[in-house]
């Protein structure tokens, strides 16, 4: 089931894993918007993806602001004559602890993943309802949005907050026929190139080289091309069937992501009050707290960086 006449918006899509998706959809068919900040990435981006047959054009623009989102959907429209898919994959990192976050480190990645998705998702919406023929939203998260990152308040406030307007957008979007769903991808860029405990893997990945099997399988994380092939099918026809979800994509593992639960349920008659509180948490209560953070297995002995 390709993607033979459909049209895409990729967001960052001039480099790293928005370039990989970009190029997956064009090769199963899909004309593609290309977007980035950085005008020659945009342009080799575009340039490989007609080189390989496929069909793209640029648009250079910060996301954020409703004008890019704007801008973005009329080049769609001007370009290809219609809208089907966007994936909303733009983004900065400004890693900082707490007390030391300024203002602009936390509004500047709040602005471009959190603000940026959802004018770009709005602005792609309203032209899908009117146009009848539904559509497909697909929003780049994080492990970190899921649980938690020693130095990334802005990057996980944002990340969470997307997957919880992709879960509201499911259901506000089901009767126009318009799917929402969260990718989490876990693999080899930029971003990832600078955590010790992955070195061995990007460095593998820049030679050229086949990621080592401990990162694929126990790990889940390979190249950014082993991300793309669920982004292209959950644009695809045949995913008309999965919206409201998270999944977790990387090297030789895929994962669908439980939505947040109760754990542990206890009923007091007259309320739980400060006292009943004291008395009982220990035993009710401190069995079902939950982990924070991501939890890694032990580096193998052959990947672990020179000294450490």
């Amino acid at each position: 089931m390709s993607l033979d006449g459909k049209v895409a918006i990729v967001t960052g899509s001039g480099r790293g894993l928005g370039l990989a998706y970009a190029r997956q959809l064009a090769r199963q068919g899909a004309s593609v918007v290309v977007n980035d900040v950085d005008a020659g990435a945009a342009d080799e981006a575009v340039a490989a993806i007609r080189s390989a047959g496929g069909r793209a054009v640029a648009l250079v623009a910060p996301v954020g602001p409703t004008e890019t989102a704007q801008a973005l959907v009329a080049s769609a429209l001007d370009s290809f004559g219609r809208l089907d898919i966007v994936v909303t994959n733009a983004g900065v990192l400004r890693d900082t602890v707490l007390w030391k976050m300024s203002d602009e480190d936390f509004d500047t990645v709040v602005n471009v993943h959190l603000r940026g998705t959802f004018t770009t998702v709005r602005e792609a919406v309203r032209h899908m309802r009117q146009a009848g023929e539904g559509g497909r939203i697909i929003c780049v998260g994080s492990p970190t949005g899921q649980r938690g990152n020693f130095g990334q308040t802005n990057y996980a406030a944002a990340k969470a907050g997307i997957v919880g307007m992709v879960r509201t957008w499911a259901l506000e979007l089901k009767r126009a026929g318009i799917t929402a769903n969260t990718v989490v991808p876990v693999a080899a860029t930029a971003m990832t190139a600078t955590v010790p405990y992955f070195a061995a893997a990007v460095q593998a990945e820049a030679k050229g080289e086949p990621v080592p099997a401990f990162f694929r399988h126990d790990l889940g994380f390979g190249t950014a091309d082993d991300v793309a092939g669920l982004v292209a099918f959950l644009g695809s026809d045949a995913a008309a069937g999965v919206t409201g979800q998270v999944i977790g994509v990387g090297g030789d593992r895929i994962q669908i992501w439980t939505h947040p639960e109760a754990v542990a349920t206890a009923y007091r008659e007259g309320g739980w009050t400060y006292e009943a509180l004291l008395a009982d948490w220990s035993t009710e209560f401190a069995g079902a707290l939950q982990s924070v953070g991501e939890r890694f297995p032990e580096l193998p002995e052959e990947f672990r960086p020179a000294g450490s």
